[in-house]
């Protein structure tokens, strides 16, 4: 699946990329304030899910995950954003245990010296404010393109009225610069900086998230009737982090400080070959090393870091699709990981971990009707994380096996897809006693995504989407932790040349199936949770090609809801004056306007 996350969106246009996945069907975030909410899918998150940014891993520093990789984007920003589902790939690192999230960049290359430029404002309710400016200019030989955001909101309200402990600041910088000599040949030259503050209803706020990182790409096509293109890239990122209790609140007892910090350094090569008229081929390998570091304290910075645990993981992996005739294709692949981890804090320890990771794929167009089905086995193997292995260092690496079966269906009026999954996670890595401990269980899931959308006329078009998943904990016969209840989306859209009008309905229901006190790095199981409809409603024009106005109200009916995925409310937060609420409600009533130009 992909999607471009620079067009038009209902509800709000999302800050960071884990509120933009929140509005595709199968995904779920844990809110933890106004910004950096932690995606998942399809009940699992965390390193479970791969996430690159422009083809690079970004590890956040905290220890309890104020920093998961998707804060680190802001959706405008990025150029595509792809979807892929389930151990269905080897191409993007091993571990994929829920599937992979690709944010990307694509800078086409110049045929003549010009420029373009994209660019938005956005105001809305409670202090909400989003700038942002894309510019790129070149020519055939290459370009200049500077990316720059900036996001800030004041604290929400909830639909009672009860105002949640949730502002933040963000603003990022991105220059790249690309040489393309010929239409074959591609270099790009990248520096991102970013830098930000947040407050979370948790026993201490993001009192600094700054990251700076660089990139090189090389890519060169058409090498030769079997390469048809190589492509290196290399990266370093680094995230430095800071969280206290004085800050961005009032002090309440003891100050507490921590300044942890994460670098990863990574690289990828790779090789896309045509073997014959029907047989292409991917193969390559990465390497990927991350050194996570810690120190605290209020007189944190004159003190020396320490270091705490550092992973190096080397892969090979190599993919085939077939086309066996016009209307049937095969698909498959290997991969295979090497991880060494050093924890360098008492007790120091060692660990190492070989991991595989394979899927086969068989699709199918049907010859009389505008139907592609497909079935596939996909494999993956995750060791422990960071935060896993800093509750148990010697936890066993997850090993997920998964059927994944659909139907896409695309004629005139109607478009449709349907998905179906069964995963068996044998090891899977229960987080235990309110997040203090974890060992590893046997689990299931199994679910389906669909959407359905029909134009009755030229300017009408209906939709509905439809998400689900259930998860057992096999060892301990009872229900998986973190697994979000039945969601769909029914909508209403109107459309003509210059306007655009229409209407949201999401509707969750009740998750009564928990086990309260385990579940995932992300988060534990709070307890049962009540279902909740929340209508929104959005209008568009655009007065020309180059500018257009978008206004919207979100959650109409001053819902009072929140979440069954989301992160617990420290009781200190009584300390602020604001409720203590057994999760963190959503936003309630809220309005925005959007102005986009394009050149």
């Amino acid at each position: 699946m992909e999607t471009d996350p620079k067009a038009p969106r209902q509800p709000v246009p999302a800050a960071d990329g884990g509120g933009y996945l929140k509005s595709i069907p199968g995904f779920s975030v844990a809110r933890q304030g106004g910004t950096g909410g932690d995606p998942v899918m399809r009940g699992l998150g965390g390193t479970r899910l791969n996430v690159l940014l422009d083809n690079s891993y970004i590890l956040g520093g905290c220890p309890h995950r104020m920093d998961p990789s998707a804060t680190y984007a802001f959706p405008e920003a990025y150029d595509k954003i792809t979807i892929l589902k389930g151990p269905q790939s080897v191409l993007y690192g091993g571990g994929n245990i829920a599937g992979t999230v690709l944010i990307e960049r694509n800078t086409p290359r110049f045929e003549a010296p010009g420029m373009r430029l994209s660019s938005s404002l956005l105001f809305g309710s409670f202090g909400r404010r989003d700038e942002f400016l894309d510019v790129t200019a070149g020519d055939t030989q290459g370009f200049v393109r500077i990316v720059g955001t900036q996001s800030q909101a004041d604290n929400y309200s909830d639909g009672s009225g009860n105002e949640m402990h949730s502002f933040y600041d963000r603003k990022s910088f991105s220059g790249i610069v690309g040489i393309t000599p010929d239409a074959n040949t591609r270099i790009e030259l990248s520096a991102d900086v970013s830098d930000g503050k947040a407050a979370y209803r948790g026993m201490m706020d993001g009192a600094k998230f700054d990251r700076s990182g660089y990139g090189l790409k090389v890519e060169k096509t058409n090498l030769s009737p079997v390469i048809q293109k190589v492509d290196f890239n290399a990266y370093h990122n680094y995230v430095d982090h800071v969280m206290d209790n004085f800050s961005l609140r009032p002090l309440a007892g003891m100050a507490m400080v921590s300044n942890p910090d994460r670098s990863t350094n990574g690289g990828r090569l790779a090789a896309k070959l045509t073997l014959s008229d029907s047989t292409a081929a991917n193969v390559g390998v990465d390497y990927q090393e991350n050194k996570h570091t810690t120190r605290g304290g209020t007189n944190y910075a004159s003190k020396p870091r320490t270091p705490d645990m550092t992973f190096r993981t080397a892969g090979i992996f190599g993919d085939v699709a077939h086309k066996l005739d016009m209307q049937n294709r095969l698909l498959g692949g290997l991969r295979a990981d090497f991880q060494d981890v050093a924890k360098q804090n008492a007790p120091a320890d060692t660990a190492s971990d070989t991991t595989y990771g394979a899927f086969l794929r068989y699709e199918h167009d049907y010859k009389k009707s505008p139907v592609t089905s497909y079935i596939g086995i996909g494999h993956a193997e995750r060791p422990a994380d960071y935060w896993e292995r800093k509750l148990v260092f010697t936890l066993k690496p997850e090993k997920n096996t998964q059927l994944d079966t659909g139907l896409i269906y695309h004629s005139g009026k109607v478009r449709s897809s349907l998905s179906v999954f069964y995963a068996n996670i044998d090891d899977f890595i229960l987080v235990t006693g309110s997040g203090t401990s974890a060992r590893n269980i046997n689990a299931t899931t199994y679910g389906a995504e669909a959407d359905y959308a029909y134009s009755p006329g030229r300017n009408l078009t209906v939709t509905a989407t439809l998400a689900y998943v259930r998860g057992e904990n096999a060892t301990d016969h009872k229900p998986l932790a973190q697994m979000p209840p039945l969601e769909g989306t029914l909508g209403l859209k109107y459309t003509n040349k210059e306007l655009e009008a229409g209407l949201l309905w999401r509707l969750v229901a009740a998750q009564k199936r928990v086990d309260a006190g385990n579940g995932t790095e992300i988060g534990t199981d709070i307890g049962p949770s009540g279902g909740f409809g929340v209508l929104s409603a959005h209008v568009a024009y655009r007065s020309s090609k180059r500018v257009l106005l978008t206004a919207g109200i979100d959650n109409i009916l001053d819902k009072t809801y929140a979440e069954f995925i989301s992160r617990n409310v420290d009781p200190s937060i009584a300390g602020l004056g604001l409720p203590v609420t057994a999760r963190i409600n959503e936003p309630g009533r809220n309005y925005w306007v959007k102005a986009n130009y394009l050149f």
